[in-house]
């Protein structure tokens, strides 16, 4: 058996991952992103402190899901986070995420956040799930783990509308389906804004 079958052999996918662990995970493979960078600088601590507010308020939204591929002894190796159809965090939950986001990662990384939410608020086609995040261990980048791990959350009924401020994820979303529905500036960053519809 070769080593790319053995490992894809030895992978499952985890349907309730631990927030903290999705957060340091991609936190560690958003290093380069350019919305990320832009949101939280170049340090590796403000990105996981970012992720982990994040996903710690994404974790208590009612139909959220994280899915993570992990190995054999339970550690992960890619990450996806999908918020439910017309999902939104109640005022209260807001709140906090601001607080622990400020307190933590602050105004900037605040500020910047909800400037990128304001831009990209409204562009998912109505009915769809949003994948918020999906990343991968960066030393398996290009070893099949993100394919695994994207080919699952696919299968979730219904369309996926995602965001990305990186030029080089167009076309590998366009790979698994995703039609561009438009672009929005935002400072030094173009959002594009993509869907997969099922036919």
């Amino acid at each position: 058996m070769s080593e790319d079958l053995a490992a894809a052999a030895s992978r499952r996918i985890d349907t309730d991952p631990d927030p903290a662990d999705c957060a340091d995970l991609l936190a560690a493979a958003f290093a380069r992103e350019p919305a990320v960078s832009w949101i939280c600088g170049g340090a590796h601590s403000a990105r996981s402190r970012w992720f982990r507010a994040t996903l710690h308020t994404h974790a208590g939204l009612a139909g959220a899901r994280r899915t993570a591929l992990v190995d054999t002894d339970g550690r992960l190796l890619a990450a996806a986070v999908l918020t439910p159809p017309g999902g939104t965090p109640s005022a209260g939950a807001r709140a906090l995420w601001a607080a622990r986001t400020l307190l933590s990662s602050g105004p900037r990384a605040l500020g910047r956040t909800l400037r990128y939410l304001d831009a990209t608020e409204g562009g998912a086609p109505a009915g769809a799930w949003t994948l918020e995040f999906i990343g991968v261990r960066p030393d398996l980048t290009g070893r099949g783990a993100g394919r695994t791990l994207l080919d699952h959350v696919l299968t979730t009924p219904g369309a996926v509308h995602l965001t990305t401020a990186d030029p080089a994820n167009v076309p590998l979303y366009r790979h698994f389906d995703f039609t561009t529905l438009g672009g929005t500036p935002l400072g030094p960053l173009t959002i594009t804004s993509m869907a997969r519809v099922p036919s």
